[in-house]
């Protein structure tokens, strides 16, 4: 049986770009796509500002990073963590990096390291600005992170059926992502679908509408019919879907 290969991450943090509630919810995140090799926060330590981090970086393993300030106006934490990500790109020991910041400064960085041909997860708040959250292949508001259990996504921050058919840009993210994948008589794999909205839009989550995975979203949305099929012997199911508009 040939071992199932799995990724090796770099973790950089910008410390003045993210808060340490999120830290327990981002290294569960992280472990849904690989190994955390690497885990670096870079910051100002003898700032009194970063007092919360300091309490989180032992119980999960995260090495500080010192930079001073050097000048007023300039950050110094971002060019440190720019020339870190440099040296361990070129160590070509890594499978992708995730970059946490809501600082588009990172654009460039992580258009490089994908030019690479590494994978790049951005984590960062939804006032990122839009360049940093395209230039990475996945993106993931922390938002989402601060929740203790999946279940507290839909008491607090549910969308309604309405709510969803309003939102344009996702009804038509997820009605070309069903064409895209779907076979002759209009039907399209979940996986599928799922596999074609990451290839068009890097910070697609469906726990930013309420809901924990992709078919509550998109059964919730009333826009498409939902057939449940099963597998090989039937042991296992599958999850089809097709768009209303079409007979």
């Amino acid at each position: 049986m040939s071992e199932v290969k799995t990724e090796k991450l770099a973790v950089l943090i910008d410390a003045d770009n993210a808060q340490p509630s999120i830290v327990e919810g981002l290294m569960a995140e992280i472990a849904k796509y690989g190994t955390a090799n690497v885990k670096r926060i870079y910051g100002d330590w003898t700032a009194p500002g970063l007092k919360g981090w300091k309490e989180v970086l032992l119980q999960y393993s995260i090495q500080p990073i010192q930079q001073f300030g050097y000048t007023t106006g300039k950050n110094a934490t971002d060019s440190a963590m720019i020339i870190d990500a440099m040296d361990l790109l070129y160590s070509a020991k890594f499978d992708g990096f995730c970059i946490v910041s809501s600082d588009s400064d990172f654009t460039k960085l992580a258009s490089r390291i994908r030019e690479a041909g590494l994978i790049v997860y951005g984590f960062g708040e939804k006032k990122t600005p839009e360049p940093f959250v395209a230039a990475c292949d996945k993106f993931i508001f922390t938002e989402v992170l601060r929740f203790k259990d999946d279940d507290d996504i839909e008491k607090i921050d549910r969308k309604t059926t309405t709510e969803l058919k309003r939102d344009t840009k996702l009804v038509n993210l997820l009605r070309n992502a069903v064409d895209a994948s779907s076979d002759d008589s209009g039907w399209a794999h979940l996986a599928a679908v799922g596999s074609n909205i990451a290839k068009q839009s890097s910070e697609f989550d469906p726990r930013n509408y309420g809901y924990k995975k992709l078919g509550g979203l998109m059964t919730a949305t009333k826009l498409f019919q939902i057939e449940e099929r099963s597998v090989g012997a039937g042991t296992s199911k599958a999850i089809y879907l097709k768009d209303t508009r079409k007979k």
